[in-house]
């Protein structure tokens, strides 16, 4: 009895010891973030954009996550030693907890990524570190990218429904992945470091709710319409992508509710003023003007505002580093699933790469 009692005491402390038990806070240096995030405190960097990621390399045989979630409906990619086809896919809780992502990692060293799936409209999440083993260390972290995409998007770029079932429904908060929308996808081919400012249902000149996208395009918190101010001067795209009207497009024609309704000029004035505030930002950089692949481009009435738009403001401007690329309706009703994504990634990829050289 007492060897099975000592074989039992020494399972449970294998166990014990197992667990991560030392935190390391989200201020240490070797941790790699990128997103629009908010570092007013160090300790407890908010993330709120789709696409935020936070990486680190480290040492030890487990691994924790500590985040403080605001409302409990975000998701995040956890991926391991660069295993992006099948990540542990963590639902946050609301409030402060301790996740443990793995206990039985080999011994030696490892990476890890968190990447936000969900977006601003699922409320904010505060980062409070890493659990790892005892003896655990974070290594140098990963290179950052040098080249820079930055997405001005609605719920196509945001990756709403992408992982839904071609014939189920596409609101779901588990199937919203911005991993896998087309922006992401690009970024990856490019080998790019991505911010993607998007946000489901938002327009340029009516959204689902009380703001649009000029109102909200230079937030540092994408949790709804508020005061938070980002510093444009800190990092600077080598490409802008604007993908936006999709949702202009159902308010105004179909649903009416845009009155009185808008004249075509009306719609190509709106179109240009965004444009024009961006490139205020960016003097230099090429900004590309896209559209789709929901049904915005199922004629060429909404596809033909941008055109028009972008001829003027080469001609009125002498802005010659603007372009236009549009993704095909593919006729499917939904929002467009990880294949469509994977499509419009190419084409996008494309055209990015011979038209920067890259």
């Amino acid at each position: 009895m007492k060897r099975i009692a000592m074989l039992l005491l020494s399972i449970v402390s294998f166990y014990v010891a197992a667990e991560p038990v030392q935190l390391i806070p989200a201020d240490n240096p070797h941790y790699l973030y990128t997103g629009r995030i908010d570092f007013a405190n160090k300790k407890a960097p908010g993330i709120s954009w789709p696409g935020t990621s936070i990486k680190a390399n480290f040492t030890g045989t487990s691994l924790a996550i500590t985040l403080d979630d605001q409302s409990g409906k975000n998701y995040f990619n956890v991926f391991i030693d660069g295993e992006t086809q099948h990540p542990y896919v963590l639902e946050a809780k609301k409030g402060e907890q301790t996740y443990v992502i793995s206990t039985a990692l080999k011994p030696g060293n490892h990476s890890v990524e968190i990447y936000k799936r969900t977006e601003g409209e699922e409320g904010a999440t505060i980062f409070k570190g890493l659990m790892l083993d005892t003896n655990a260390t974070l290594l140098t972290p990963p290179a950052r990218p040098t080249r820079r995409i930055e997405i001005y998007g609605d719920s196509i770029t945001s990756g709403a429904g992408n992982e839904g079932a071609d014939n189920g429904v596409d609101h779901l908060l588990s199937e919203k992945n911005n991993y896998w929308a087309y922006g992401a996808i690009t970024a990856r081919n490019l080998n790019a470091e991505l911010h993607t400012i998007s946000q489901s249902g938002i327009g340029i000149m009516i959204s689902w709710f009380p703001f649009i996208m000029p109102q909200f395009y230079d937030q540092l918190s994408a949790v709804g319409d508020n005061d938070s101010k980002w510093d444009f001067t800190q990092w600077t795209p080598d490409v802008v992508v604007i993908n936006l009207l999709q949702n202009d497009s159902w308010l105004i024609d179909r649903e009416k509710r845009l009155q009185p309704v808008p004249s075509d000029a009306q719609r190509v004035q709106a179109y240009i003023d965004l444009v024009r505030t961006i490139r205020a930002k960016y003097p230099n950089v090429p900004i590309i003007c896209a559209l789709g692949s929901m049904d915005a481009t199922a004629t060429s009435k909404w596809p033909d505002y941008i055109t028009t738009a972008v001829a003027r403001m080469k001609k009125e401007n002498n802005d010659q580093k603007l372009d236009t690329i549009f993704f095909e309706f593919t006729g499917y009703g939904g929002h467009p699933r990880i294949a469509q994504n994977k499509a419009n990634a190419e084409k996008l990829t494309a055209f990015i790469k011979q038209k920067m050289n890259w």
